[in-house]
């Protein structure tokens, strides 16, 4: 057959429906921006610092783990070889580094069996997702705006996803409350709830700890799982305890990544899913199975990178970013700062304030899309993210989202300046 023929009977009609969902292809609009307007500043990508990148550090972080495979796991030299160089454990090869990691920096102890490493945290929200969904009963709540990456996830295995509001002290755990009774109301199943307490994308806000507390409370009076996504909980002025420490009922999943602490194009995360299955082991046990059909396992040369990282900081990431957590925190007083600077005391033009991590959200008395996007970055040389992407284009139709992560000093006072001439520009 040739390739016309086949082509008729291939048509976006009938492929999955993800496929023609606009969060699916939102990030697309950015990458194609940043192509096209090369000499744009963006302050879309929340992307780590670069600065400090080191091509020499992958080696010497290859080299410390595999000193640590011949001293304490006693590895002989072609032990060493394989573990490197072969597929190793669905599970992962450095689960109980990992854990080490976990009591040192978030005083969550966990079993290296509760660990699975993942392909980035995508692979761990997938994972959790497909697992959890069972049949069209099953919903999934979320914030609203969420993480476009939750969304694409909860679109590939066919997941309802049901927003909860979202405050300015992060999820409302008495709206979450509510959804749960409209679920049980309509004979849905409320599997899960996912949540960033720290320092969320895209809102860049955190919740206080009374907040954290009775999130948990309201998770096991309902027996339903917090999906925990800390991927930002590292860079803040002040570190609050996560949901998974203070989890005493075994209600909390918990998604890491090392995109941002270890190095992003290691691309490794992991899932800590201690809870027991009737009849199937831990939680972690059933991802693991899912695994072994999606990646078989994650590259351990790149696990063993992460490894070697956590073993040169004494199993700290704090200890490891310090610099970059410096770094971020000075970029967040300056947008701030600049913010204030150029568009204070404009009526309708406000923003939040986060104490840490990469986003700060700014509310505009206009209509902020794609199409404005394109002009921001055509017309005045700057890119940003409209929140619409992170409602599924159901709100934060008047909002947009800055990112400071990855910006020098200079940079942040232009990237500033050229939005401030856009925001000014769109007035009455």
């Amino acid at each position: 057959m040739d390739s016309h023929g086949l082509s008729t009977r291939l048509s976006i009609e009938t492929l999955h429906g993800s496929l023609t969902d606009p969060a699916i292809s939102s990030m697309n609009l950015l990458n194609e921006l940043i192509d096209e307007y090369p000499k744009a500043i963006s302050m879309a990508a929340g992307r780590p610092y670069e600065e400090f990148f080191d091509v020499r550090l992958v080696h010497d972080y290859i080299e410390a783990y595999c000193d640590h495979l011949r001293r304490d796991r006693e590895l002989d030299e072609a032990g060493v070889t394989r573990t490197l160089f072969q597929y190793g454990t669905t599970k992962g090869v450095i689960a109980d580094l990992i854990a080490r990691n976990l009591v040192e920096d978030e005083g969550i102890d966990v079993a290296p069996e509760s660990v699975v490493v993942t392909v980035g945290c995508q692979e761990a929200m997938f994972l959790v997702l497909r697992a959890l969904r069972a049949d069209e009963r099953d919903v999934l709540l979320a914030p609203a705006p969420t993480y476009v990456g939750l969304t694409g996830a909860a679109l590939l295995t066919d997941t309802t996803v049901w927003p909860v509001r979202s405050t300015g002290n992060g999820i409302d755990p008495d709206d979450l409350v509510l959804q749960l009774k409209r679920a049980d109301e309509q004979g849905r199943r409320v599997r899960a709830c996912y949540v960033t307490p720290d320092f969320a994308n895209p809102t860049g806000t955190s919740m206080d700890l009374p907040a954290r507390h009775r999130l948990l409370e309201v998770a096991e009076a309902n027996d339903i799982l917090l999906l925990e996504d800390n991927a930002y909980g590292l860079f803040g002025s002040e570190r609050l305890p996560s949901l998974k420490s203070l989890d005493r009922a075994g209600n909390v999943v918990y998604l890491g990544s090392f995109a941002k602490t270890g190095m992003p194009g290691a691309r490794v995360g992991f899932a800590v899913a201690d809870q027991h299955v009737a009849g199937g082991g831990l939680l972690a046990d059933q991802l693991s199975k899912l695994k072994g059909m999606l990646t078989v396992n994650t590259s351990p040369i790149a696990q063993a990178v992460i490894a070697g990282k956590l073993l040169l900081n004494d199993f700290s990431l704090v200890r490891a970013n310090a610099r970059e957590i410096a770094i971020y925190q000075r970029n967040l007083r300056l947008t701030l700062g600049e913010l204030t600077r150029r568009l204070g005391g404009l009526a309708g033009v406000e923003w939040n304030t986060p104490t840490g991590g990469f986003f700060v959200t700014v509310t505009v008395p206009f209509v902020v899309d794609d199409d404005l996007l394109a002009h921001a970055a055509r017309d005045h040389g700057v890119l940003f993210t409209p929140m619409h992407h992170f409602y599924g284009g159901k709100g934060g139709h008047n909002q947009l989202r800055l990112s400071i992560s990855l910006l020098t000093p200079d940079l942040i006072e232009e990237g500033v300046a050229r939005l401030a001439a856009l925001v000014t520009a769109r007035l009455p």
